[in-house]
């Protein structure tokens, strides 16, 4: 069963990115080091809540 996640960067908070992940799979909250626009870095981009 594949579920959409959206991505935010932990530095700012704002949602960048958005992904599919597998939710038997992977139970875990997922975490990307990711380019965020607004900080102009990579940091590490958390899966968020809807």
């Amino acid at each position: 069963m594949r579920e959409t996640v959206h991505l935010g960067c932990e530095k700012c908070n704002r949602r960048n990115y958005h992904t599919v992940k597998n939710k038997k799979n992977t139970t875990e909250k997922l975490a990307l080091k990711k380019y965020c626009k607004w900080c102009k870095e990579h940091t590490v981009h958390k899966e968020m809540k809807l």
